[in-house]
């Protein structure tokens, strides 16, 4: 590295440091922090990031905790989702019905909206790191489809639940 280079870094700490920013790192033990149980039964969620005790800007973060016969049927959301398998196995259908085997290490995106709709088949135990792209819960309301019918929707509970029913804040 330069010598100007050196001397530029070196006057950009010391600015950091004459206005008084403090950091806002966050580090935490994931042990120190609840879970629940989701209305899917059989899939447990730990919040890391994107609630009241470790808010984020735009994400939310989770750890899922799928237990063996679980069943998250096929839903989409109104915004993208990313899930990276962390321990055992499923098979993800996605709306077409074309059947995925995850396991460690795989990962499984989905789009925003129906294109991005999918399901979990959970024969083992399975444990996935999932970020979606709101820390917003109404934003990250799942709509269930009927594969018969195609028809979508979501039960009343769970949208009360979710703050979407009262509609307090807009999607936009």
């Amino acid at each position: 590295m330069s010598q100007k280079k050196k001397s530029v870094i070196k006057d950009d700490l010391q600015a950091l440091r004459t206005k008084k920013i403090k950091s806002n790192l966050s580090i935490f033990s994931s042990k120190e922090v609840g879970s629940f149980k989701a209305f899917i039964p059989g899939l447990t969620i730990q919040v890391l990031a994107g609630d009241d005790k470790h808010p984020s800007e735009r994400i939310g973060v989770a750890l899922a905790t799928f237990e063996p016969g679980t069943h998250e049927l096929l839903h989409w959301h109104f915004i993208e989702t990313f899930h990276y398998v962390i321990s055992g196995n499923a098979i993800v259908k996605n709306f077409e019905g074309k059947r995925t085997k995850v396991t460690v290490g795989d990962v499984v995106y989905a789009p925003p909206g129906m294109e991005g709709a999918h399901e979990w088949i959970v024969k083992e135990s399975l444990q996935v790191l999932s970020v979606r792209a709101t820390n917003e819960p109404s934003l990250g309301t799942q709509f269930e489809i009927d594969r018969k019918t195609g028809q979508s929707s979501a039960e009343f509970g769970y949208l009360v639940k979710r703050g979407i029913a009262e509609m307090k804040k807009s999607f936009y």
